[in-house]
Formats: structure tokens, C-alpha cells, sequence
């Protein structure tokens, strides 16, 4: 069964956090779909994970480079799973795909505007209602994520 975390973005933006959360995704060896709905945000998530930190880079694709099955972070707007990825990443306040390909699901959304905070709050109702185990993380003061009750 799929494990789902809400990550509640308060302290820095997601251009900031998804980095930093896929370099964890990697490190331990696993593939990532990163699933958004506009275009614009893609091509901006695209952007900073070319960018985000001295030296830094996070290995990833999207449809416009193609050969998916290489990467081992997929970008796309389509519900789909070309890379063979166990974790997605969901940057946006779009409908759940199926999860069951998934052994985890990361929720990521905007803790300074209400709609996301809304609709987080709506996800993880039918979440829970559906008996899926979902964890909660806030971002400390410094940036950092605590699992909250």
C-alpha cells in the first residue's frame, strides 16, 4: 500500500524544497515522477533543478528531451509513469492518479495560500478515508521538515 506524506511549504518556495526532497528520493536509490498540471510550472521546476545550488544537479528529464526509461526524475503534466518510478511527487492541486505503482506519494503544497491549504485538507480527508497511511511534515524555522502528528 502506498505511504503518502503532505509536505506544508511555509518557509520557502517549491522551486526551493523539490530539490532538496529528490536528492533524498535519490540518494536512497529510487526514481521520482515529479507531476504537475501547467506547463509554466514544469518548465519553472525544470529550470531550478538545473540551478538550485552551487554544484548542484538533480539528474532529470521531461517529454521535450525524451528518453524517459533514462531518468531517474520524470517532469510531465500525464498522469504516467515512464521511468518505472516508485515515488511521485505531486506539485500541484491536481486529481490523484492511481497510486498503487507507487511505495510512496509526496503531496507538496503551499501553506500561504488558502485554495492549496483547502484542498490539501480535502486530499487528505478522502485519503484517509480510502485507509491510506499518510504522515504529515511542516517546515521548521530553518527550512528544514519535522513529521507532526
Amino acid at each position: 500500500m502506498t505511504e503518502v506524506s503532505f509536505y506544508h511549504l511555509t518557509r520557502s518556495s517549491l522551486e526551493q524544497a523539490l530539490p532538496r526532497l529528490l536528492e533524498k528520493i535519490l540518494d536512497a536509490q529510487k526514481r521520482a515522477i515529479v507531476y504537475g498540471t501547467t506547463p509554466q510550472r514544469m518548465e519553472s521546476l525544470n529550470t531550478s533543478l538545473w540551478t538550485f545550488g552551487r554544484g548542484s544537479f538533480i539528474p532529470h528529464g521531461t517529454e521535450k528531451e525524451g528518453n524517459a526509461e533514462d531518468q531517474p526524475v520524470w517532469l510531465t503534466t500525464e498522469s504516467e509513469n515512464p521511468n518505472g518510478a516508485t515515488f511521485l511527487v505531486m506539485v500541484e492541486n491536481q486529481k490523484l492518479p492511481d497510486l498503487t505503482p507507487y511505495e510512496r506519494c509526496l503531496i507538496l503544497f503551499d501553506g500561504n495560500n488558502d485554495t492549496a491549504l483547502k484542498d490539501a485538507r480535502a486530499s487528505w480527508k478522502d485519503l484517509k478515508d480510502k485507509g491510506l497511511s499518510i504522515t504529515y511534515w511542516a517546515q521548521t524555522t530553518d527550512g528544514k521538515w519535522e513529521k507532526a502528528a
